[in-house]
């Protein structure tokens, strides 16, 4: 509260938001939000700096952080970072929202965007297969496999049986790159070729590979690599 009614004290983040609405306040203020009070003798501002500072004033940095890394930061206990946590993951999720199934698949942004907002933050490589209809409208999304920071194994075998139980008549493949570089490794285009050559073979075409790296994406479809 202001000492005196003619001061111009900057408005507090948790009044500003009441009065200006969330999407007025600053990242630091947000964040300021959410810690409430800092620790004894420091206020949730200051508290915010610092936890900002300490991940480089890059929010997709925290938003990929763990617990473990928040309560390594000064000032952060268990019951703040799993706060913190818990507010960055409802984020992602409200992002990435439930695929929709029948929705119609034509082109490279289409698959990019049902799959981007789930794979952005991920520090392990996953392995998905968009299986699609004979009109190519989306019947399921199917997780093949979940590797570390540098690949995962895909057995064809498990991915077409995958796709043989939910009737797919056409796939495409996706998977992410922690790395952020979306150009696909020699190994990605010998399985590539690998899938696609089982796939003709039984009458379901890989219609596209979509590599996903952050907010960059490469598409086989779209360079004529399929």
């Amino acid at each position: 509260m202001c000492p005196s009614l003619g001061c111009a004290c900057p408005m507090r983040p948790r009044e500003k938001a009441l009065t200006q609405g969330v999407h007025a306040l600053t990242s630091e203020e947000l964040l300021a939000v959410l810690i409430g009070s800092g620790a004894p003798g420091e206020g949730a501002e200051h508290a915010a700096r610092a936890l900002m500072s300490a991940f480089g004033y890059d929010l997709q940095a925290l938003g990929k952080s763990s617990i473990d890394r928040f309560r390594s930061t000064r000032g952060v206990g268990d019951a703040l970072a799993v706060r913190i946590a818990a507010a960055m993951e409802l984020g992602r999720r409200r992002w990435m929202a439930p695929p929709q199934l029948g929705a119609h698949i034509t082109k490279s942004s289409d698959i990019v965007a049902r799959f981007q907002a789930r794979l952005i933050d991920r520090n392990e490589e996953e392995f998905w297969v968009l299986a699609l209809s004979r009109s190519n409208t989306a019947i399921a999304d199917l997780q093949v496999s979940v590797g570390g920071q540098s690949g995962t194994v895909v057995d064809p075998k498990v991915l077409f049986s995958k796709a043989l139980t939910v009737r797919a008549a056409a796939l495409v493949l996706v998977h992410n790159h922690p790395s952020g570089n979306p150009r696909p490794s020699e190994a990605d285009k010998t399985l590539t070729r690998e899938i696609s050559r089982v796939g003709k073979a039984l009458d379901m075409p890989v219609l596209d590979h979509v590599i996903i790296a952050g907010k960059r994406h490469f598409s086989f479809a779209d360079q004529h690599l399929l």
